[in-house]
Parts: C-alpha cells; sequence; structure tokens
C-alpha cells in the first residue's frame, strides 16, 4: 500500500519514467538523513537538488508536453504524481519547487504565445524552474484584485507592482504574472524574469529552505512577445492552473506522511516502557492503526482522482470535484495522521535527526496552500445538488490511466464557471461493490440521511453565505466522493476487505463527528438540527477485523524503511 523508496513498484509503460524515479530516490539516498536535516536546520538553498533536476532533465521530462519537447517528454499526471509522492517523502522543501515550477508553466502552457512556450521548453531543457507571480501581499491570492499594473509604453507596456508568496522568484527566468492593465478591469498575464535590473527581488518572507519572494518590478519592460493572456482569459488561466496543480499537495501528503509513518512504527516496535513493548498497548495499537487507515485512504483517494484529472474533457469535468476535494480532505487527514503518530513517539517527535520533527514544522501548511480548507470545500459545495440527486449515465466509466499520453485538456480547460452543471456517475454504484461490508453500509445510511436532510430542511439563502454554517454540511459532503473514489481504487487495486472496512469504520466515525458540529452551529435550524442527530451510527468493531489489518498492514512497517544516515 505505502510508497518504499528501496523498492519502486509503480508500472509504467516507458522505461524514462522508471528512470527518473530511481535517480531521485538515489539523489536523496545518497545524500542521507544527516546531510539532509542539516541542509533543513541551516535553511541551505537546495542548488544541488535543482543541479540533478537539470542534469537528469527531470523537469523538462515531466513538465514540458511532447509537442514542445522531444522524446521523453509529456504533461503525464499519472507519472507527475508519482514524483510528486516521492519528493513529498523526502521533504516538503523538495517538493515546494517542483510545484511552484508546475503553477509557473501553467498559463504559459495554456496560451497561444508560442514564442513563450518554445522558451518555455528550452529553459527546462536548461534545468531552469518556474515561478507563478499571483498571490499579493494585500490582497492574498484573491484573483479579483491586483495591484500589479502594465502602462503603455513606446516599445510595448512597462508593468509596476509588487508579488508576494511566491516561490522560486529568487531565480526563475520565467515568472508567469498576474496584473491588469492601466486604467481599465483587464486582466493581463505576462512573464518577467527574475534576472533583469528592473525586477528587484525584495526579501525572503520564509524561515526555511525555500525561498518564497516578495518581489517587485519597477518599470519593467513588458514586450508583446511576454504577452500570455488578456483579458477573460487571463483570468481564466490563474483558476485554471490551479485547477490542475492543486491536486499535487495531496500527493505531497500523503509522501510525507509516508515517511513518518515508518519511522514512528519503527521507533515504537522497538521500545519498551514499564516492561512492555510500546506497540502492545492498546491505544498505541489504536493510533497506529488509525494513522496507517487514513493514510491508505489518503493514497487511494489520490490515485483514483487521477483516473479523472487525466480523462478530462469538455464533456466530462467531474475533475473539478475531485481536484479541490483531493487538496482539501488529503492534506487535512494528513495533519490528522502526523497528530496521531506523534501521540505515539511523543518526545521522538522533536529530535532534531529525526525525519518527523520536519514534518510537524511543514504538514501544516499543505491544507493552507492554493487556497485554505475552508475556500475548497465551500467550492466543493456547488457540486452538491448534482453529485448527490443528478447523476448521469451517459459518463463514461474510467478505468485506470496509466497509459504515457499528454494530458493534453489540462491545457485547455475553456472558461470557468459553470460549476453547478457539471455532472457525476451515480456515486451509489461504488457502495453497491462493497455493500456487504458492515461499515460500508453504516456509512451509506448516514449519506441517505443527509441527502434527505438537504431534500427536505434545504438550507436556505442565508444559511448558504454563511461560511461557518456551509462548512459544516460541506465537510458532510466531502465525504461522499471521498468514500466513493475509495472504493473505486479498491475495486481496481484489489484492496484486501478488511482493510476497506476498517477505513470505513474510521468514516463512520469522521461523519458522526461532523454531524454533531452541524448540530451545533448558530445558524443551524432544530429540523435540521435532528436530522444531524439522525446521521449518527456507532461504527461496527469487529476485532478479527482489527487483528488482520494490525498483524498485516502496521505491524510489518516495523524496520522496513529507514533513510541511510
Amino acid at each position: 500500500m505505502l510508497l518504499d523508496p528501496h523498492h519502486l513498484q509503480r508500472k509504467h509503460r516507458d522505461r524514462r519514467s522508471g528512470e527518473i524515479m530511481a535517480a531521485t530516490v538515489d539523489f536523496f539516498e545518497s545524500r542521507g538523513k544527516a546531510r539532509l536535516k542539516s541542509d533543513d536546520h541551516n535553511r541551505v538553498w537546495y542548488s544541488d537538488f535543482l543541479d540533478h533536476i537539470g542534469r537528469e532533465r527531470i523537469f523538462a521530462s515531466l513538465l514540458t508536453p511532447s509537442e514542445y519537447g522531444s522524446g521523453d517528454t509529456r504533461w503525464d499526471t499519472y507519472r507527475i504524481s508519482e514524483f510528486a509522492e516521492i519528493v513529498g517523502f523526502y521533504g516538503l522543501s523538495y517538493w515546494y519547487p517542483f510545484q511552484v515550477t508546475a503553477l509557473g508553466l501553467g498559463p504559459i502552457w495554456m496560451s497561444d504565445n508560442e514564442d513563450a512556450k518554445r522558451k518555455a521548453a528550452a529553459q527546462l531543457e536548461a534545468g531552469e524552474v518556474f515561478g507563478f507571480g499571483l498571490s499579493e501581499q494585500t490582497h492574498g491570492a484573491d484573483v479579483y484584485q491586483t495591484d500589479m499594473i502594465l502602462t503603455p509604453s513606446e516599445h510595448g507596456w512597462v508593468a509596476n507592482g509588487e508579488k508576494y508568496y511566491i516561490g522560486n522568484a529568487n531565480v526563475a527566468r520565467m515568472v508567469s504574472t498576474f496584473g491588469k492593465i492601466a486604467g481599465s478591469d483587464e486582466y493581463v498575464f505576462f512573464v518577467a524574469d527574475s534576472q533583469h535590473d528592473r525586477y528587484e527581488l525584495i526579501k525572503n518572507v520564509v524561515n526555511s529552505q525555500n525561498f518564497v519572494a516578495n518581489y517587485a518590478l519597477r518599470d519593467y519592460p513588458v514586450a508583446e512577445s511576454d504577452i500570455l493572456h488578456r483579458g477573460p482569459e487571463a483570468f481564466h488561466a490563474a483558476l485554471n492552473t490551479v485547477n490542475v496543480c492543486k491536486y499535487n499537495l495531496g500527493w505531497g501528503a500523503v509522501g510525507m506522511c509516508t515517511h513518518a509513518m515508518y519511522e514512528a512504527v519503527t521507533h515504537a516496535s522497538n521500545r519498551i516502557l514499564y516492561g512492555t513493548v510500546v506497540t502492545d498497548f492498546s491505544h498505541v495499537r489504536r493510533l497506529l492503526t488509525d494513522a496507517y487507515v487514513r493514510l491508505a485512504a489518503m493514497r487511494l483517494v489520490a490515485a483514483r482522482a487521477c483516473d479523472y484529472m487525466r480523462s478530462a474533457s469538455a464533456r466530462d469535468r467531474r475533475y473539478l470535484l475531485y481536484s479541490p476535494l483531493t487538496k482539501a480532505k488529503i492534506t487535512s487527514e494528513g495533519e490528522r495522521v502526523i497528530i496521531a503518530l506523534w501521540d505515539v513517539i511523543a518526545a521522538k517527535g522533536v529530535e532534531k535527526d529525526t525525519f518527523f520533527e520536519a514534518v510537524t514544522r511543514e504538514i501544516g501548511l499543505l491544507p493552507r496552500l492554493e487556497g485554505t480548507v475552508h475556500i475548497n470545500i465551500g467550492l466543493l459545495a456547488k457540486f452538491m445538488p448534482n453529485f448527490l440527486f443528478a447523476p448521469d449515465s451517459a459518463l463514461p466509466t474510467i478505468g485506470r490511466r496509466d497509459d504515457a499520453a499528454d494530458d493534453t485538456f489540462l491545457f485547455a480547460q475553456g472558461p470557468t464557471g459553470g460549476l453547478g452543471k457539471v455532472r457525476f456517475h451515480d456515486w451509489r454504484a461504488a457502495f453497491e461493490s462493497f455493500g456487504h461490508l458492515p461499515n460500508v453500509a453504516l456509512l451509506r445510511q448516514q449519506i441517505d440521511v443527509l441527502a434527505d436532510m438537504l431534500a427536505s430542511a434545504t438550507p436556505d439563502a442565508a444559511q448558504q453565505k454563511d461560511i461557518d454554517f456551509a462548512f459544516a454540511v460541506g465537510q458532510l459532503f466531502a465525504t461522499v466522493p471521498y468514500a466513493q473514489l475509495i472504493l473505486e481504487e479498491a475495486g481496481l487495486s484489489g484492496v484486501d476487505a478488511a482493510l476497506v472496512d476498517q477505513i470505513f469504520a474510521v468514516l463512520v466515525r469522521d461523519f458522526n463527528g461532523y454531524a454533531v458540529e452541524l448540530s451545533d452551529k448558530p445558524a443551524t435550524t432544530q429540523d435540521q438540527a435532528r436530522f444531524a442527530m439522525r446521521m449518527i451510527r456507532r461504527p461496527v468493531h469487529d476485532p478479527a477485523r482489527y487483528d488482520q489489518v494490525w498483524k498485516e498492514h502496521v505491524q510489518p512497517l516495523n524496520g522496513v524503511y529507514q533513510m541511510r544516515p
């Protein structure tokens, strides 16, 4: 179920993909944990990692559409997701330059500017990284507001303004920068070069290995050849780029939690307290088992969401639900995994020579990047009516998308909006396939009550505008597609029934918590509160199933992976 860098098992249709993953693992393992930790503590800029990326042509291979690259290049979410998991496994600081490079490339590959596309492909081949200049200190990532202004000049335009929270912006030779045309509400996306003398690198706004820049453009010359998008297309490019790249956050969380899981289980399994092996304490087994099944669920959801990302089209826009779901739920679950593991290893979790110590600092960042959890859960609510009540039987059944092909539609998504019109297949089908499992059946009952509440005690307009109330409803709804993807992937991957049912025991418990939270909201009506209480179910506790998951999945992690000292 989990990534083991010493035994990479994901199957690829081409040799080059396997070479990329093996070379990435070898880079980290040859450095060893002591060097990794030293660089982390001393906030060393990871130039050697970026040199490795360039030397091995990793970003060039993974992030260049085949139309603009040569031979082995393509934008293939299946293999990109494995790379995101691997770099996440070794630390968020190494996942981050990949993520912001992908973001920076989005507006370029989505544009009609062929010169910029060819230039980007050449820069990738040269080993360069990219930046995504959207956020500003005053406005955050609010795409409706920007103080970056382009003013006409004799030779094109000049740009003036500042950007904030921009990764790689200290070195990126192409920073996709969002702004407006002076004296209008017309949006624009253009590229800027961090090495230009009119580009002022003000400071790094974070205290880490990453360089997250505050930069300013001071009468920066912008030629027509630097313009990527103007008007509504610039606005759409900003949102569509985030649609693509927020999915990567899920795999970053999976990688980080996997490394921490190995470290925690191995530590606890070889420690004796009060004459007892730590993993023989009942509460420790419960914490480790819960952490494992949450992590397994995270990985199943991310893997299945990939198939929908790759199969997206103008007719099939299901990915617009599954991408923010991956970002919001998987990253939040990652926090819960680390807290459970930390409760097991306690003080060990802050020792400076553990990988765990870095994860405790970094795992909370992922739910808060590319929009907060509240924003993304709120986004999911737009899909709720069609998802729950109006399935479209004409939508195709999607199988495993591991073919070596470009995911071209991700850069041709078209105008944003119309989320309330997106249709989905029937979520009940996945539940029916596993309906014999008691906790799957229980969650289905809970969801049916939620649907009854939404149909007969429908939130009114004021409640829907109340973010606190809407978030409580959104958490309940988000569990439905999350569970659906788990079941679909479990069927494709052949996951054993005991693990699936144990995962759903946790989901039932979580659903209970969300229901109680909804009942407690000031905006919740008495009728809605009664429905919320009707949602509560006691998970089916099966000692044999629990022991099977412990013995076959959790306990065997002891000593399986330890990074080279």
